[in-house]
């Protein structure tokens, strides 16, 4: 297999891909807009997932199966390469997960991670909580 550095390689499962389908239709009436996915630091474990029903903006990624989109910001294509987009539907921990094969390792809610490129414990500040973006 040819690696292409490059060229975003994200996979959305079958069930993901359903969901994010029905999302999509439900949400908006444009033909462009998608699951933006990006990245940005804070969480608990340093960096954390954000996701919207949004258009792709200038140097976005679209990754599309069949109805579903997933628009993957540019300036996260580097920590988002690779990763599966799957759909939990479990009563406690429903919503879409993020499969990512370049977290060293993740919050125990899954909405965060830190990165294995980057040095061991430079995530979160003293403070810092899942989700809270940075807020103290």
């Amino acid at each position: 297999m040819d690696y292409f550095p490059d060229v975003i390689t994200i996979e959305i499962s079958e069930k993901a891909g359903g969901e994010l389908a029905r999302l999509l239709e439900s949400k908006t009436s444009s033909g462009t807009a998608g699951l933006r996915l990006a990245v940005r630091k804070g969480g608990c474990a340093g960096w954390q997932y954000e996701m919207k029903v949004a258009e792709p903006e200038t140097g976005d990624e679209v990754v599309e199966k069949g109805a579903a989109r997933v628009i993957v910001a540019a300036d996260s294509l580097d920590k988002l390469r690779g990763c599966e987009i799957d759909f939990s539907d479990d009563l406690t921990d429903a919503g879409f997960k993020i499969n990512n094969p370049k977290a060293r390792r993740a919050c125990g809610c899954g909405t965060s991670f830190e990165p294995e490129d980057e040095p061991e414990g430079s995530g979160a500040e003293d403070g810092e909580v899942c989700g809270s973006g940075g807020a103290k």
